[in-house]
């Protein structure tokens, strides 16, 4: 079993939706304009409902309501907008890779508390685009379904192993990787820009979450996750590692504040999407 191999299972199981790609065609293209962000979108109805209530939920907290396409485009922004678009997709991709040997739901919010976590994060320490840490947070443990589906024998192994190692030293122990780089390389089949995917490949790189401050975001999100949504003994886990701190220069106030922001928020959130 190759990380290719598994890169090319998940792609040939799931492709983006055709709106996520052409939308990321039209922000790319220099000469397009909010319009012809706000028509592509308004072409699917169902996608064009989910997103205005992203817009209008605790992901934005804007002090009026977002009742068009248009003004979302005009108040959120188009990269926010396509963000919002693989979120609403993500759920999608998770179910194409439904196991038994996984609880759906508790992993759809689990990724979801990631998620806001990481946008409080993000937000907090005054990152620009805070958004797309929203949906790396979802996204980053989108193949521990792909392994669950392709190698359930595997799986099962993994889960098996009663070792103190963390989630990640765990998946390196029995399948040579860890899940979150995996996820990183499907994104990047997927075509979706590098500050969606890069961090997600990188997140268990020790070395770049001590120099970049995405990754060592991303990796502190992660870490609060575990702890709070977890199984039993990781609640102990240190969330603020010598790398994270070398490049996330943030307090423990900040870190409580995001546990409760994600304690209050992701059911709503998780809900909007599913």
């Amino acid at each position: 079993m190759t990380l290719e191999k598994l890169v090319a299972y998940a792609a040939n199981s799931f492709a983006l939706p055709d709106v996520c790609l052409r939308l990321r065609e039209v922000l790319d293209d220099h000469r397009s304009d909010a319009d012809d962000i706000a028509r592509l979108i308004s072409v699917d109805p169902s996608l064009t409902a989910k997103i205005l209530k992203l817009a209008n939920s605790a992901l934005f907290r804007f002090p009026s309501q977002v009742d068009s396409i248009s003004r979302a485009v005009n108040v959120v922004g188009g990269e926010a907008l396509y963000n919002l678009s693989v979120a609403e997709t993500a759920n999608a991709a998770f179910k194409t890779f439904d196991s038994h040997l996984i609880d759906q739901e508790k992993h759809w919010n689990e990724s979801v508390y990631c998620g806001m976590a990481a946008k409080y994060l993000a937000r907090h320490v005054g990152l620009r685009g805070s958004e797309r840490f929203f949906v790396t947070g979802i996204l980053h443990n989108l193949s521990e379904l792909v392994m669950a589906k392709y190698d359930p024998k595997g799986y099962e192994r993994y889960l098996a192993e009663d070792s103190k190692l963390l989630p990640w030293e765990k998946q390196q122990l029995v399948f040579g990787f860890d899940f979150a780089h995996l996820s990183g390389l499907i994104l990047e089949r997927w075509q979706l820009p590098l500050p969606l995917f890069y961090p997600v490949r990188n997140l268990h790189n020790v070395q770049k979450q001590a120099n970049e401050v995405d990754i060592a975001l991303l990796a502190c999100a992660q870490r609060v996750t575990i702890r709070e949504k977890g199984q039993d003994g990781q609640e102990n886990i240190d969330l603020f590692t010598p790398a994270i701190a070398n490049s996330l220069d943030i307090e423990g106030e900040a870190l409580g504040n995001a546990v409760i922001y994600a304690n209050q928020e992701t059911s709503k959130v998780a809900s909007l999407i599913n």
